[in-house]
This record gives structure tokens, C-alpha cells and sequence, in this order.
């Protein structure tokens, strides 16, 4: 039977048997065939870059090594590294990352021990909670994975199209189905849109990646609807359920926010008419530029009103479907049931005196709709846990409830149903794991993504910094006023928000810039995001700060929110009724880097050992060399965005526009002026210049990102900043910023292959 026999055949029974724990043919073909292809790879019978795209859809991703984790040919973490595998896919010359999916992060004990011992077994003994609810695993075999996988979709899990330009993992809000503010529980539709999606022949020629999320009310946070290229939100309508259903959204470089495509779906059309957004994304989407592949920048070219005509006449064309009402048929094959009796049902919980358990509580328990339970956030820092950890974690929840635990957007796990009268013997089992830190969904649980750990991408040490920030939070938490302690900070290594920075209240993101000749890593700070509304608000970029500034720059703000709050302010109200530039102006004693010979410690990132920099081509000569016109160009193109963002807060989207261009054609003046420091202003000059000495011979090209950053700035000539509304402005603010610290960044290269030169002719 062929893969599409498969697909179309009686789909629902075979994922029916995948959740009894039974492998599903469709899977056993996909891992057959993958084994397949690895001989093949081996044999040099499949291209690299083909196989890439296969070994993505199943999940397995290359890393870096060269963070603290060298690689020398032979081991890695005491792993053993097969010689065969050498080639240009880097997945070959080095164990990689697998990521594995898990709807609505429902996970079970046995999923659990699984887990754990792959880890133990294939990995370095950690798994990690992505930010979309998934696991990952590092450092893996290549030549494992097919066994891994199969003893995966032994107890029902699949890695099939956990990354590449398909349908990623369906997350959904980790409460729902236990909210005490929910429409309904949302998890048996958002496994039906998984099941129906995963392999559909519709949804397999996508240019990009595809997120869907589910959310069981709208003023929730942990569904994030607003910020996915997919979005449904329970409603109810003349007693029948349905679905609030957005298109559009997104973070990644530049955010855009979901469009509203319909108030209101019926249950029975919400998989239809998401096929039709697959099909038109499919057959209308960016395929050739990566940069504008995503179903965002679709939406914005056609406008909202013509991409929502276009997915209609392609539902109306739809052939009917069986399935489509067989994946819903049985809503309730996945309620949970408690395993305990119900405890008190008081709450809130009365305290006990005991300050170290009153704060867990405070922190980590949560009200069920079901009186008597609750759900309890076992925090991760970093979203990490031991495989013993997650082994002796399985065993507490099969002491306690039954398989109702969830992995939770911001890297922790929620176990379902604890009986009230359990909580203090819950506690004490999980501090005995060494599980039982509080501050869940609080300043102390910082978000990171991987960064310059393992992901190619990151410029600056994510998770060192957000290691650091919680250690000297948790210092001073017991002090900490509430309105500070329910702050989040979100912190991704690369521009590319994986770890949500847009809506954080203090987000930040991996930069570097050049200091006097040393290239020293650098975050990015946005303020004012919101998570809360499904991710309502996107906050926007205020300046650069050194790695090794930030936890000074956190204490000041939130000192200053502290002291400063009107009562009742949220965090977002009070930066935009405080200003950027009041509160940029406060940290200007603090976020200034010190000289290298006074202080070396700002050239290395958190979490290494090694000067993220080499010296600048003009150490040794005369001192006025040392700065630049460049480095003062790229400041003056800072200083202009940073003025077009306080005119867009102040209502001039007019002013704000022009602003950002400007800053758009100093950067890349001030590049120029590398070679030519009379290089004309005049902006047609710039341009021209501009294309034909960096765009053109690649030099201005990010190493990852490509000419993205320059086509912002190609796009922002023809326009200059003017005629463009509110909502298009603060896009192209994103886009201004991301392509000035391009230049800095291409600043910085230069620089060190001058230095590298100048070392070599010594």
C-alpha cells in the first residue's frame, strides 16, 4: 500500500491505534523508508541538500559545537562518533538535534520513561521543553534515529514533520480542559487538526514551516494564538461550539499579528477550511525567497480581504471528505479522569507557615474547574530535566494522578489533577527530585531558546544569560514586590524569537557590535510586549546592551517600575506612559562598556570561557583610528531609529517612517565609509553604492539569514518611509532595526577577517 493509500485509507482507526499504543503503518513506512535513505546517503546515492529536507520533516536537526561543547572527531559529552558519517550535510560530520512532537503536549508516564531512557541511551542524558511544547534530545546519531523513532511510535508518538516546511507540532493551552476561565476543552480538536494535517497531501509543499495553536478562551495566555500562522479560539454561538479562527501571525524576525478571518467556525468546518488555508499557502506562497515564505508576508502581499476570498473559493472547491467528521466524531477519547479523591476544594490554599512550600504554592499551583484539584507547573530552568529526573517524575505522577501531564509553552511541565489534600506529599516527593523550584510563570522563570549552545543561528549566549538572570532574581525574590515578580522575561539568541521575546515584557535578543576594535556580544532589548490576551501586544526594540550589562539593566527597570507604577499599572502601560527614552536614559551609567584593559569580562559571553572577540586592525596605531566614522555612522543610525520608534509612539506615523528610513541609509553610508569616507548622503548614491560593493558581492550577507536584511532596506527605498499606515509602519520599524544591526553585524565580520589578516602577516 503506497504512502497517499495509506493517508486516504481509514485514517482515524489507524491513529485510534497509534494512541493504544500501537505503531501506525503510516509511520512504520516513514521510518522504513528513512533507514532506507541513510543507507543511500551512505553510499552517495541521495544529494545533501535533498536529504536535508528529508532529514528535517523527520525531525533531526544539525547543531553547533563551538560553545563549551567541542567537537574533536571522536566523542562528544563522552558520545562515540561514528567515522563513516563525513560530508557537506553537517548533520554528517557531527551528532545533531531531534525534535519530537507532541499535540497539545500531552505526555503520559510511560512517554515519560520513554523519554528518559533515550535520552540516557542516544543523548547526553537531558531532555529539553521547547517552546512550542515539543522535546528535543542533542548530540544524536544520525544512524540511531530509526530505531529511536520506532520505539517512539510504539506509544503513539510521531517525529514526522517536527521541522522543515510542513505543519509543525499543534500546540494548545496546557489548562484547557481544566480552566476555570475556558469556552470548552480544546484538546480533542487540536489533535484532530494534527492528525488530519500530518502527511496530508495538501500540506506538503508549504515554501516555509506552518504553527497552529488552540486556546481555551480568549484572555488567556498559553495558546498564543495571536502569534501563529494558524489560531482557534473556543467560542460558543447559539449553544453549539465553534471557533474564533485567525491567519497570519507570527514573530520571527519581523512579527506580524493574526488577522481575525472569521468570528466564528462550526466545529464540523474548522478542519475544511484549514485545509483550504494549506492548499492556497501551498500553491500561492513564496517558495524561492526564504525570507518571504512564511503565510504572514502572503497575507500582506495579496491584503487581508483577497487572501481571505481566495481560501474561500478554495473551500468551495473542496471534495468532500469523510474524515473530516471522523477526526471529531469522538471528542471525548481523551478526557481525563482523576485517579485521587477530590481534596478540600478550598482555595485559595490556606498557608502553613512553611515559606518554602507557601511560595511553591503561590507560584506553581493552579485552580481547576474541577473542585477539589489542581494542576501543578513543575518548573524547569532552561526547560531541562535529567532523564533520572524525568524516570522518578513519571513514577510521582503514577503515585498521584493518571496520565494527565503537559508540556507548557515556556519550557515546564503541568501535572493534571492533583487532589488538594495531596499538594504537601507532592511537594515533599518532588523536592526530593530536586523538582520543586517555585516562580513558574513569574520573573523567575526566564525563557530561552538554545542560542550559541547548539543552535547555528545564535549570535549571543541565550541560555547563559537567562541562567544567570535566574540565579540573581531568585536571590532577591522573598523581597520582590508582586507587580515585578509577575513580569516575564523571554531572551532568544538571534533575532528570530524563538523564545517569544516580542511578547515579553522585557524581551531580548542576540546581537553583536563593535567596541574599540573587539566585537562584544550584545542583546537587543524590547519592552513592552504582552503575553497575556494570546500574545495581544509586540513590543519593540530600544537599544543594544552588553551581554554582561543586562542583569544590571533588569534590576534598574524593574526598580523603576516598582517604585514608579501607578497601582494597578501593568508593565506595558507603564513604558508607554513612561517613555523609551526616560527609561533609556536612566541606564546610560550602566549599559556603557567599559574598556577592554579595565574590564575583560564584558568581551566574553555568559557561559563561556573564551573572548567572543579578536583585536580590531587598528590596535597598535594612532588612537584617533581606533573609533571609526563607521562606528559613528552606525551610532547615528541607531540614534535616528530609536527616534522614529518615540515618534511612533507619540502618533507621528509619519515622522516615524521617514526616521527609520533615515537610519536605514546611515547604516549603510556609514559601511561605505570604509572605503570612501566622502561617500555622498544623498540616498540614491547610498543605494546604488550600497548594492554594488555589499549587497552584490554577498559581503553585507548574514551568514544565516542571507540578503534578507538588505531586501528591507531595497523594499524601504522605493517608499522611503512615507504613505504607509500605522500598522505597516510598525513593521517596518522591525525591519529598519533588523537591518541596522545587520550592519553592525557586517561591521564586526570585517573587522575581525581584518584583524585575522593583519595577525597572519605579522
Amino acid at each position: 500500500m503506497s504512502q497517499q493509500e495509506l493517508y486516504t485509507s481509514d485514517a482515524a482507526k489507524y491513529w485510534k491505534e497509534a494512541l493504544s499504543g500501537k505503531i501506525t503503518p503510516l509511520w512504520k513506512m516513514n521510518v522504513d523508508e528513512f533507514e532506507s535513505d541513510i543507507a543511500l546517503k551512505k553510499m552517495g546515492k541521495i544529494d545533501h541538500k535533498l536529504f536535508a529536507e528529508t532529514r528535517l520533516r523527520m525531525g533531526a536537526y544539525g547543531q553547533r559545537y563551538d560553545n563549551g561543547h567541542r567537537y574533536d572527531g571522536k566523542t562528544v559529552r563522552n558520545i562515540p562518533f561514528p567515522e563513516a558519517f563525513k560530508g557537506p550535510d553537517t548533520y554528517w560530520d557531527a551528532p545533531g538535534m531531534q525534535r519530537i512532537k507532541l499535540p497539545w503536549g500531552g505526555l503520559s508516564a510511560d512517554q515519560m520513561d520513554l523519554f528518559a531512557d533515550l535520552a540516557e541511551e542516544y543523548s547526553d542524558g537531558i531532555c529539553h521543553i521547547t517552546t512550542r511544547q515539543a522535546i528535543q534530545l542533542h548530540y544524536i546519531h544520525i544512524e540511531n534515529c530509526p530505531s529511536m523513532y520506532r520505539r517512539l511510535g510504539a506509544l503513539g508518538i510521531t517525529t514526522r514533520e517536527a521541522c522543515g516546511n510542513a505543519v509543525r507540532n499543534v500546540s494548545a493551552d496546557p489548562m484547557t480542559g481544566v480552566s476555570p476561565t475556558e469556552v470548552f476543552d480544546v484538546t480533542p480538536y487540536a489533535q484532530a487538526m494534527f492528525e488530519f494535517l500530518l502527511g496530508h497531501p495538501d500540506a506538503q509543499d508549504f515554501g516555509r514551516k506552518f504553527k497552529i495553536a488552540f486556546s481555551g478562551d480568549k484572555e488567556g495566555s498559553s495558546g498564543l494564538v495571536n502569534i501563529h500562522d494558524l489560531g482557534l479560539i473556543a467560542k460558543m454561538k447559539d449553544g453549539k461550539r465553534g471557533f474564533e479562527f485567525y491567519v497570519g501571525g507570527g514573530l520571527g524576525a519581523v512579527p506580524y499579528s493574526a488577522h481575525l478571518f472569521s468570528d466564528f467556525v462550526s466545529e464540523d468546518e474548522i478542519l475544511p477550511l484549514a485545509q483550504a488555508v494549506c492548499r492556497v499557502y501551498a500553491r500561492l506562497g513564496e517558495k524561492k525567497k526564504r525570507h518571504r515564505a512564511r503565510i504572514k508576508f502572503l497575507v500582506a502581499d495579496m491584503g487581508f480581504e483577497k487572501f481571505r476570498e481566495t481560501v474561500l473559493e478554495a473551500r468551495a472547491k473542496l471534495p468532500f471528505d469523510p474524515t473530516w467528521a471522523a477526526y471529531i466524531k469522538d471528542l471525548n477519547r481523551l478526557d481525563e479522569k482523576p485517579s485521587r479523591p477530590a481534596g478540600n476544594g478550598v482555595w485559595p490554599i490556606a498557608a502553613t507557615g512553611d515559606a518554602e512550600y507557601d511560595f511553591w504554592v503561590k507560584t506553581n499551583v493552579k485552580q481547576q474547574s474541577q473542585a477539589g484539584y489542581a494542576a501543578v507547573i513543575v518548573t524547569l530552568p532552561l526547560g531541562d530535566i535529567t532523564s533520572n529526573q524525568m524516570r522518578d517524575l513519571a513514577a510521582i505522577c503514577r503515585k498521584y494522578i493518571k496520565d494527565s501531564v503537559r508540556t507548557v509553552v515556556e519550557q515546564n511541565l503541568l501535572v493534571r489533577w492533583v487532589s488538594q489534600n495531596d499538594l504537601p506529599a507532592f511537594y515533599a516527593d518532588l523536592k526530593a527530585i530536586g523538582l520543586h523550584l517555585p516562580g513558574a510563570e513569574s520573573i523567575l522563570d526566564v525563557t530561552a531558546c538554545p542560542g550559541t549552545d547548539t543552535c547555528k543561528l545564535g549570535v549571543s549566549s541565550s541560555r547563559g544569560l537567562a541562567g544567570e538572570l535566574r540565579k540573581q532574581l531568585a536571590e532577591k525574590s522573598t523581597h520582590m514586590d508582586d507587580a515585578v515578580r509577575n513580569l516575564r522575561i523571554k531572551i532568544s539568541g538571534c533575532f528570530n524569537s524563538c523564545s517569544h521575546h516580542h511578547i515579553a515584557d522585557i524581551g531580548f535578543y542576540g546581537i553583536s557590535r563593535n567596541v574599540a576594535g573587539y566585537v562584544v556580544p550584545h542583546f537587543q532589548m524590547v519592552l513592552g510586549g504582552q503575553f497575556q490576551h494570546n500574545g495581544g501586544t509586540y513590543g519593540i526594540g530600544v537599544g543594544g546592551i552588553a551581554s554582561k550589562a543586562v542583569p544590571g539593566v533588569v534590576e534598574k527597570i524593574t526598580g523603576m517600575y516598582s517604585q514608579h507604577r501607578r497601582p494597578d499599572e501593568n508593565f506595558h502601560a507603564w513604558v508607554e506612559r513612561t517613555g523609551k527614552a526616560t527609561i533609556m536614559q536612566s541606564l546610560q551609567d550602566i549599559i556603557e562598556v567599559p574598556p577592554y584593559e579595565t574590564d575583560k569580562s564584558y568581551y566574553v559571553d555568559w557561559g563561556d570561557v573564551r573572548e567572543y572577540s579578536v583585536k580590531d586592525k587598528g590596535m597598535g596605531e594612532c588612537a584617533g583610528e581606533v573609533v571609526t566614522l563607521t562606528d559613528f555612522g552606525l551610532k547615528a543610525a541607531d540614534r535616528e531609529l530609536f527616534e522614529g520608534q518615540l515618534r511612533f509612539e507619540s502618533g507621528d506615523v509619519v515622522s516615524a517612517g521617514s526616521r527609520a528610513y533615515n537610519g536605514m541609509v546611515l547604516a549603510a553610508q556609514a559601511l561605505l565609509k570604509l572605503n570612501d569616507i566622502d561617500i555622498s548622503s544623498n540616498p540614491d548614491i547610498v543605494m546604488e553604492r550600497f548594492t554594488k560593493e555589499f549587497h552584490d558581492t554577498g559581503v553585507f550577507n548574514d551568514p544565516f539569514a542571507g540578503p534578507k536584511f538588505a531586501q528591507y532596506y531595497f523594499q524601504a527605498h522605493t517608499h522611503r518611509g512615507q504613505g504607509l499606515d500605522k500598522d505597516k509602519t510598525s513593521l517596518f520599524l522591525h525591519e529598519a532595526q533588523l537591518f541596522v544591526e545587520a550592519a553592525h553585524s557586517c561591521y564586526a565580520r570585517m573587522s575581525m577577517a581584518d584583524a585575522s589578516t593583519s595577525s597572519a602577516t605579522v
